[in-house]
């Protein structure tokens, strides 16, 4: 099945490979599901049904001109577990994919979820206000809408660089990492791309940490410059009961490629053998 519809029409479009225990892979920003290369190959030898799709607005899904919010994002993904009629599935959600987790959780509830995962994710706040100190200041999320807006390709080429942490010195990713990366990023509607930066940015999680009633997981790059650990990856182990949180010391946000064997290793062993 190459596209599920959506509750308004929209289509998503889905990648089904394998026959094991389902493991959804909710991608990032400004990505597709393919971002997920080396963790859909080493859950495919493992024995797993691996599921990607592309949020809409990006990659091979519909691109609406509206619509760009957790509410409908959550009700995307249900209808990718119910389209696929998928029970006990992993939920991995990478970046902003952690805000669909989070929020599926509270509208769906876990009866379909066996265990969630959350990668260098956006839960549970990313905004600096005065209830969350540890934030990111809003001027930044408005410099990036700003830079989009002006120059999309450029912007996407330069925020590579700082997602995988890529310095005058220190070359984590090649060249074609990061070239594969602006292929996938340009994909997304321009639309999406600025919508979602404030979907993102600004969506409080910190009333769905309690409806995680599944185990979880959290895995976080202490030098993640993109999405900074304290209030996300930490705060969410403290506000998710019984969450265990992994931090990879030096690691950047696309740790998914900058780390893949470690990744592969902690997600599996997490997940546990099919």
């Amino acid at each position: 099945m190459a596209y599920i519809e959506a509750k308004d029409g929209t289509q998503l479009h889905v990648k089904d490979i394998g026959s094991g225990h389902p493991v959804v892979l909710i991608h990032g920003w400004p990505l597709t599901g393919d971002m997920f290369e080396y963790q859909s190959l080493a859950l495919l030898e493992a024995g797993y049904r691996v599921i990607t799709y592309d949020r809409r607005g990006f990659g091979q899904s519909g691109h609406p001109a509206d619509t760009y919010n957790y509410d409908v994002f959550a009700d995307d993904l249900g209808a990718v577990l119910e389209g696929l009629d998928i029970d006990k599935a992993h939920l991995v959600g990478f970046s902003m994919g952690g805000g669909e987790i989070a929020r599926y959780l509270t509208r769906h509830g876990a009866g379909r979820v066996s265990k969630a995962v959350l990668i260098a994710s956006v839960v549970p706040y990313l905004l600096k206000d005065s209830t969350n100190p540890d934030g990111v200041d809003s001027s930044v999320f408005a410099d990036m809408k700003k830079q989009v807006r002006e120059d999309r390709f450029a912007f996407l080429q330069s925020f590579a660089k700082t997602f995988y942490g890529v310095g005058l010195v220190s070359k984590p990713v090649s060249q074609g990492v990061l070239d594969w990366s602006f292929i996938l990023a340009v994909m997304a509607s321009p639309k999406a791309t600025i919508d979602c930066i404030d979907a993102f940015g600004r969506t409080d999680f910190r009333p769905d940490l309690k409806s995680f009633t599944v185990p979880t997981l959290i895995i976080h790059g202490t030098s993640d410059k993109t999405v900074p650990i304290d209030p996300a990856g930490r705060a969410a182990a403290k506000g998710i009961s019984g969450a265990q949180l992994i931090e990879y010391e030096g690691e950047p946000h696309g740790l998914f490629a900058t780390a893949p064997d470690r990744l592969n290793r902690d997600l599996i062993e997490f997940l546990g053998k099919p």
